[in-house]
């Protein structure tokens, strides 16, 4: 047993790197899929929105620990052959990303009144200009609050990535603790430094939400 030290408090610090490279990755492969899926959801094709609908209340049924598990240890059952940490981690968060940002997207389209497509239709606009010049950014002023909040929660379960091996946050506090047999001191720093990226987020999400559903 040792004492905790200003080493450990470095290790914690470190071990962001994986927390905000996790998070990065989900975003990054998670929000084209997303995007895709709420247009999805709101066209006018039948079978797409059906597909779109399935795929989402399928994941979203899903706990997102369970989506890392299969992944990482069913994937390189089926593939027959293993999978490295990393690809399982950011596929599984990639999806996951993708579908809850996908569900926050499409209410943010669907709440733009309909006469805004009309009133491009009337312009001679195409479907897609009239999707990024007149939808889109209404759409993204609506969800964007939202949005926020889930990068807070985004950002709070890459903790889950610890059950892999990847030494996040969460599982350099884990190791540190294990160590020093300091729990208590271990975890409230912990808690700490999640507290610290998190209500910032949190507290934007709610100025967002407050300014611009009074500009609505």
């Amino acid at each position: 047993m040792r004492q905790f030290s200003f080493s450990d408090l470095i290790f914690l610090v470190t071990a962001l790197e994986w927390t905000f490279l996790m998070a990065a990755i989900a975003l990054a492969f998670g929000v084209p899929l997303a995007l895709g899926l709420a247009l999805a959801r709101t066209s006018g094709s039948l079978v797409m929105r059906t597909i779109a609908s399935a795929l989402i209340e399928l994941i979203q049924g899903i706990p997102l620990l369970g989506l890392l598990m299969f992944f990482y240890f069913g994937i390189p059952v089926l593939v027959v052959r293993d999978v490295p940490p990393v690809v399982a981690v950011g596929a599984a968060y990639t999806i996951y990303t993708a579908v809850f940002l996908g569900d926050i997207w499409r209410g943010g389209i669907q709440a733009v009144r309909q006469a805004q497509w009309e009133a491009g239709a009337c312009l001679g606009l195409s479907w897609l200009q009239q999707f990024v010049h007149i939808i889109g950014p209404q759409a993204f002023r609506i969800a964007l609050p939202a949005t926020v909040g889930f990068l807070v929660q985004l950002i709070k379960n890459t903790s889950l990535a610890s059950v892999v091996g990847l030494v996040e946050l969460a599982r350099a506090g884990q190791m540190i603790s294990a160590g020093t047999f300091q729990p208590l001191l271990v975890y409230t720093l912990v808690a700490a430094i999640y507290f610290t990226i998190c209500f910032p987020l949190t507290t934007w999400s709610r100025t967002l939400e407050a300014r611009l559903n009074g500009a609505r």
